[in-house]
């Protein structure tokens, strides 16, 4: 018997910008789509500042010059080779892997008891931070 599980990176371009540059923690962080045109992704603290995705940078520049925000431009080569990295994490515990977007897997575990799924869970989670 196994149980099918859906893996997905919370804010994922804007975690691997932050991964590279840790002194964007904690600022509000939107990624901007090609041609910095419309926001594609926003951290946390720009959720909170209410930006939507989509939104074109024009109309938000103030909220982020107002709260030491960032918008940066997109570089879909690092996101490409992070989800990579990021997904492979994932083989180490199960090589049954459906690789679904960039940031979202499904992965297929045996079902052992619902404790060593959870612990499986939590270590997964340290794997792919490190």
């Amino acid at each position: 018997m196994s149980v099918i599980g859906l893996i997905d990176a919370n804010n994922f371009y804007a975690s691997v910008e932050r991964a590279f540059a840790p002194e964007l923690d904690r600022r509000p962080l939107v990624v901007l789509s090609n041609n910095d045109g419309c926001v594609v992704a926003r951290s946390p603290e720009a959720r909170e500042l209410k930006i939507p995705i989509g939104v074109p940078l024009f109309q938000i520049r103030h909220l982020l010059d107002r709260h030491n925000g960032v918008a940066l431009s997109s570089h879909y080569t690092l996101y490409d080779d992070m989800s990579w990295r990021f997904q492979s994490c994932l083989e180490d515990f199960t090589p049954d892997i459906e690789h679904y977007s960039i940031d979202e897997v499904f992965v297929k575990m045996p079902l052992s008891s619902l404790r060593s799924l959870s612990e499986t869970g939590h270590e997964m989670r340290r794997q792919v931070g490190r």
